[in-house]
């Protein structure tokens, strides 16, 4: 996969250099402001390549691969515009529901809601071959309609679930499989912050996007749940302890209890976006007034946990806000070199079909996946893709739920999926990061199944978009 993806990489690269190269191409784009000559664009690639593989933070990598393209590569002057080119995406409505859904995820972890959810889960499918396997995947679903990010589901559902492991006869690979493979369902399931971003960079509607992901979140749910059947199967994985065979029916209804929080919270957040009530960011506000509330009833609401729960989403905030600065200030320099407008006419000039020109741009991302991180790698490439997609005529609703996958395979692809080290560095019992790797292929090869499903049968997105019109 890796030496396919690659080879389309440099495909692209040859191609666009080829059409940088001949000069004919460059008076087309109306707002290239001189021709760039291959050599350039293949310094300023290899500088992509040096900064990226040397470990240099992603935001700042971008923003120098700006300087770089702008002194190096254009003669008109792009410094009088910077800050009227950061200050778009910093004064977003839509951005500001980025950290909202963050903090919300906070409290929930710091309250204990996380803990709940996952011990009535357990109760109810323990009983199911690998019933606690299902669990980490049942509870990563349900978590991530609140969260909205794959590193806050995988890192909470993560601390919650490895306890219950530690003496069990369940295989460590599938256990951390599992978990990596349900932290993946964060942002593909709404109110996942991908699709925000990708709303934002497109112009295209986070409402309608959400909608489009529900048919895919169910399918790829299933396709985890028939890796784990067939496996548990295989290794005969059946609970029957006498703490389980105890349990009754009273039991289990009475365990229903402990998953209010996490339906109110649901419905705050969904069902208000869903109902026409509130625009994503207002519902993301509903989801942490909401919370918050679900705390002092609960009476964990305290200033430490605030203040911890603002300090995390803090970070994070800092961190997705950096990258989006570095990456809108690159791609204001490629567009005025007329990069993507190249890119869209190499692409759509291929002599291959609309689903070829397709898979090439799958492959691309699968294998950029290897090595970048998926936040960066939709900031960085939706303004060169996007026209591309538009050209060949498919739908921006239906292409940012496959990006969005494409985003979640990327965080468990071996070796630098961020959702595999987030698993890795909360193991209790020391263990290689290969055990890892090796536990989450099978539900990554599944996923990928499911992009190609997505391909083939489309409506599997966009029927409930349709009905909603």
């Amino acid at each position: 996969m890796l030496a396919i993806g690659f080879i389309v990489i440099v495909g692209l690269v040859l191609g666009i250099a080829s059409l940088f190269g001949a000069g004919s191409h460059a008076s087309a784009a109306a707002s290239v402001a001189t021709a760039v000559p291959w050599w350039a664009l293949g310094a300023v690639l290899a500088a992509f390549v040096v900064f990226f593989g040397g470990g240099v933070y992603v935001g700042a990598a971008l923003g120098l691969l700006g300087l770089l393209a702008g002194f190096g590569l254009s003669d008109r002057p792009f410094w009088n515009s910077i800050g009227d080119m950061l200050w778009a995406p910093s004064n977003n409505f839509v951005l500001v529901s980025v950290p909202l859904f963050l903090l919300m995820g906070e409290v929930m972890l710091r309250t204990g809601i996380s803990e709940k959810l996952y011990r009535t889960l357990n109760i109810w499918m323990g009983r199911l071959p690998g019933g606690m396997l299902h669990t980490n995947i049942a509870s990563s679903s349900v978590f991530s309609a609140i969260a909205g990010s794959s590193v806050a589901t995988a890192a909470t559902m993560g601390s919650v679930a490895l306890p219950y492991f530690e003496k069990s006869r369940y295989s460590p690979k599938m256990v951390l499989g599992s978990l990596a493979a349900g932290g993946a369902l964060g942002n593909l399931i709404p109110p996942g912050i991908t699709f925000i971003i990708y709303g934002l960079i497109t112009e295209t509607s986070v409402g309608d996007l959400y909608l489009a992901a529900v048919g895919p979140s169910l399918l790829v749910i299933l396709l985890f749940t028939a890796v784990i059947m067939v496996h548990s199967r295989n290794k005969n994985y059946q609970d029957t302890g006498e703490a389980r065979q105890s349990l009754t029916w009273r039991h289990r209804v009475a365990s229903l209890a402990d998953l209010l929080p996490t339906v109110i919270l649901i419905a705050l957040v969904l069902g208000s976006i869903y109902a026409g009530w509130a625009t994503p960011t207002e519902s993301a506000a509903l989801g942490v007034a909401g919370s918050i509330v679900i705390s002092l009833v609960d009476r964990k609401l305290k200033w430490s946990m605030l203040t911890d729960s603002m300090r995390a989403t803090a970070r994070t905030t800092s961190m997705i806000a950096l990258i989006l600065y570095g990456a809108y200030f690159l791609n204001y320099i490629l567009s005025s070199l007329g990069v993507p407008q190249m890119l869209a006419r190499f692409l759509t000039e291929l002599p291959l079909p609309g689903w070829g020109v397709m898979l090439i741009i799958i492959c691309f991302y699968l294998a950029m996946g290897t090595f970048m991180e998926g936040m960066a790698m939709v900031i960085t490439t939706i303004p060169l893709i996007f026209p591309v997609v538009v050209a060949l005529g498919y739908d921006p609703i239906w292409f940012g739920v496959v990006i969005t996958m494409l985003v979640e395979i990327a965080m468990i692809s071996p070796p630098d999926g961020t959702v595999l080290y987030v698993l890795q560095g909360m193991r209790r019992q020391p263990g290689p990061i290969t055990d890892v790797f090796s536990g989450v292929m099978p539900f990554m090869f599944v996923y990928i199944l499911a992009v190609c499903l997505l391909l083939v049968f489309p409506d599997i997105a966009m029927w409930l978009v349709g009905q909603a019109r």
